[in-house]
């Protein structure tokens, strides 16, 4: 045995003395845990704030990124919280009726709709007569206004002093006695008022005793439903690609200061952490910026009303819950990022060693996987009709969305590989761009997945509203092309709507008027209900002159009744029947039968009109005004069809100035006004402009990303300079490495969009429609970013073109 070597387990304290555990090494305790973590991000944070003019720029970029996507990201958290306070201003000023109306007192009030529409927009208008000195009165209002006047919004005070509201006033003639408060508006731009009215009754009205109803808001309309969940995906998708995209901005700079790191004795965690920390501070910096956009841009709420919802700024707030997620998820997401992009990367002392192992091919089954399993979550929905909008149903809907336009991103980084791995021969320029590509294909499919995703979820969106739009247009244009005005309101008898018939011919524009008062007829409970549950019968009542605008009547005299040919007429009707004027409805409890008799000369006649029509009645009795007493009826209610010129300036305006002055309660139904043309094309609009800056945003960090690619090879774009290499063989070059990846992206993008657009307009049952134009629109600018970054990035390719950048230290 050597002298030098002492036995195994013999120690300075004799043979078989255990040797003593090693004492920790306090370095290496200090260079894990919190502390460390802090300390490191902190120097990661200093060398983001200090490292110059291209530190700040990769910085601002990093930061823009992130500021984007968090402003998307809170302005999409704000949606139901939004909702929330419009439904519940809506709920804590309305009560339209109570189940057990309370009897007159001093605390009670007579209240009712008066609403009315002026030059397509609409005007929410309330009227009340108090019964006593203590009536209940909504939010935003002190007290009620006095016989004969009214208070008004804001927004409808200055459309009454301004020159075109000067018709408005004819309507609405009522002296203006003061202004409804925030509590009592729906929103800013909101067009409503609330008058007294002396002649106002029962059962034109309604006896309350409380403001504030506990109703629940009527669900969204699928087609409306389907747009708020799709333009939230839409926006947060690419922003959230984006994200991912910006923390990566400046990676190649920053790895050659964590090999000067490494060079000064930290160790490869410790650069980790401090790339982290010149992440985190740009993602920070986001952040703030972010929350001061989202701050800004809500102040621009009062000016958009969507579909009749227009709120105040403050409505726009996300639930703290929500913003407290995304103040921590995303600086935390980058980085997570940033830590990831390092798995692959050693940063040595002397420079990177990157673990590109061209042998391994992506998988692609796991990229095919995410693609089609949003497309199992869709195809189900487009195929149940109609839609259901259920909690299961929106996950299902976003989340196959989402899934749908993240396969995307991840089938493009596969795709490109497969495509530039298959291409060979061509021009130098090509062959140099098809060269770098199956080298290292990384970041520019990183980058280029933003305009990918972005204009595939554009396109879809511009699909549904196209669907959209183009379906209520066709309602709007099959159902306007008569010029008519529907009217109804509470019946007092035929005088009243002769004189209310007289007036509306009288008015400018109307050729043709036409009443009638209806009411529901049905059988006697001893007679049994009606067969196979058939709805109540209708009977129209009028003089022999507005009969004979609804049958072929050879002969007619006041006193006589008629029997119509109208499809499912009850067999129970017939001359000399019995029947009941005060049927119950379906969902109420039966009523007290007013007997009445047919009389035995009652003769059949043919309708001129079948009831073919949203406005039509099937009328199956027809009566004139002696032969039945219109009182009897539960719930008569006068009918009037008004024809108009439309050549006649504000002709509609006139006649409904004349409707409020015969009855402001009367409701108005007509297809005249189409409120969602307007508002899907300045949406389309927003949608497409929005989409064009996050292209643009998107096209900067391509720019940046190929830059910095340039940067890396400059000593081979020095050595090609030496030999004599054309500038505008590398300026093409770049310009195919950009294009390739691009444009494969955006066949991607647009076979996904059209995919999606198809899917939704699917399950809307609307038709497919493509609107080719927004859709070229779209990809035009997708494409315009290749020249974009290829002109951008040829000064500094020029730049690095000298053969001093050979020289080497």
């Amino acid at each position: 045995m050597s002298l030098l070597r002492s036995p195994t387990g013999r120690g300075r304290g004799g043979e078989g003395t255990p040797a003593a555990p090693a004492p920790r090494d306090p370095i290496a305790a200090a260079r894990t845990g919190p502390v460390a973590w802090a300390r490191d991000l902190a120097m990661g944070m200093r060398f983001a704030a200090g490292g110059g003019r291209e530190g700040w720029i990769r910085t601002a970029l990093t930061a823009a990124g992130v500021a984007l996507g968090v402003a998307v990201l809170l302005l999409c958290s704000s949606v139901p919280p939004l909702l929330d306070s419009w439904h519940g201003r809506e709920k804590a000023r309305e009560n339209l009726g109570q189940t057990h109306a309370p009897p007159p007192s001093d605390r009670t009030v007579l209240y009712t709709s008066a609403d009315t529409t002026f030059r397509g927009a609409p005007i929410r208008g309330r009227l009340v007569r108090p019964d006593g000195a203590h009536p209940p009165v909504p939010p935003g209002i002190g007290h009620l206004p006095g016989p004969g006047r009214m208070l008004v919004s804001p927004a409808l005070k200055k459309l009454l002093a301004s020159p075109d509201g000067a018709l408005l006033r004819g309507r609405l003639d009522y002296e203006v006695a003061g202004v409804i408060g925030d509590d009592g508006l729906s929103g800013p731009q909101e067009l409503t008022y609330l008058a007294q009215r002396a002649t106002l009754k029962a059962p034109d009205a309604y006896r309350i005793d409380h403001f504030g109803k506990n109703w629940q808001p009527p669900p969204m309309r699928a087609p409306v439903v389907l747009l708020v969940i799709m333009t939230c995906v839409a926006l947060m998708t690419p922003m959230m690609v984006f994200i991912g995209t910006s923390v990566r901005f400046g990676n190649e700079r920053r790895e050659r200061r964590l090999a000067a790191l490494r060079l000064v004795g930290a160790d490869v965690r410790t650069t980790r952490r401090i790339a982290s920390g010149e992440v985190l501070c740009g993602s920070l910096l986001g952040l703030l910026a972010g929350g001061a956009l989202f701050l800004g841009a809500r102040q621009f709420a009062s000016v958009v009303t969507l579909w009749g919802v227009n709120v105040f700024p403050s409505d726009v707030a996300p639930a703290p819950l929500a913003a407290a997620l995304v103040a921590v998820l995303v600086p935390t997401a980058a980085v997570v990022v940033t830590l990831f992009a390092q798995r692959g990367v050693t940063v040595e002392p002397l420079g990177i060693v990157r673990f590109n192992r061209p042998t391994v091919r992506r998988r692609l089954w796991w990229r095919v996987a995410l693609p089609a399993v949003g497309a199992l979550l869709l195809v189900p929905l487009a195929r149940t009709q109609p839609w259901r909008d259920t909690p299961l149903n929106t996950f299902r809907l976003a989340t196959g969305s989402m899934l749908l336009l993240f396969g995307v991103t991840v089938l493009l980084p596969w795709l490109v590989d497969a495509v530039v791995g298959r291409l060979r021969g061509g021009p130098v320029p090509w062959q140099l761009a098809v060269r770098r590509l199956q080298l290292s294909s990384g970041s520019a499919t990183r980058a280029v997945s933003g305009i990918t995703v972005a204009v595939a979820g554009a396109i879809a969106i511009h699909m549904l509203m196209t669907g959209m739009q183009a379906g209520y247009a066709q309602a709007y244009a099959e159902s306007g092309k008569l010029p008519r005005i529907g009217l109804w309101g509470n019946a007092e008898g035929w005088p009243q709507t002769q004189r209310a018939l007289t007036a509306l011919r009288a008015t400018p524009g109307v050729t043709a008027v036409r009443g009638t008062i209806d009411a529901n007829i049905g059988r006697l409970p001893a007679a049994g209900p009606s067969p196979a549950g058939a709805p109540n019968s209708t009977i129209a009542v009028a003089d022999c002159t507005e009969l004979r605008k609804l049958a072929r009547l050879d002969s007619c005299r006041d006193g006589e009744v008629f029997l119509t040919d109208a499809p499912r007429r009850d067999p129970a009707l017939t001359p000399g029947a019995r029947i009941s004027l005060n049927p119950p409805y379906a969902t109420e409890v039966p009523q007290t039968p007013h007997p009445w008799t047919i009389p035995a000369a009652a003769r059949g006649v043919r309708l001129l009109d079948h009831g073919r029509g949203p406005d039509r009645v099937p009328y199956h009795l027809l009566a004139t005004p002696s032969a039945v007493d219109t009182g009897r009826f539960s719930h008569p209610t006068t009918e009037i069809k008004i024809d108009f010129d439309r050549g006649t300036p504000d002709a509609v305006e006139h006649i409904r100035n004349t409707v409020a002055h015969i009855d402001p309660t009367m409701n108005e139904f007509s297809a005249l006004d189409n409120p969602h043309d307007e508002q899907y094309s300045s949406v389309r609009d927003g949608l497409f402009a929005g989409a064009a800056l996050t292209l643009l945003l998107i096209g900067s960090g391509l720019i940046i990303s190929t830059v910095e690619q340039l940067h890396e090879r400059r000593r081979l774009l020095s050595a090609l300079d030496a030999y004599g290499t054309r500038r505008a063989t590398l300026g093409w070059s770049v310009l195919w490495q950009t294009a390739l990846p691009v444009a494969l992206g955006l066949g991607l993008a647009l076979g996904c969009g059209l995919t999606l657009g198809a899917l939704l307009l699917t399950m809307i049952d609307s038709t497919v429609t493509v609107d080719w134009p927004v859709v070229a629109g779209i990809t035009g600018i997708g494409g315009g970013m290749i020249l974009l970054v290829t002109l951008l990035s040829l000064p500094p390719l020029w730049r690095m073109m000298r053969p001093d950048g050979l020289r080497t230290e």
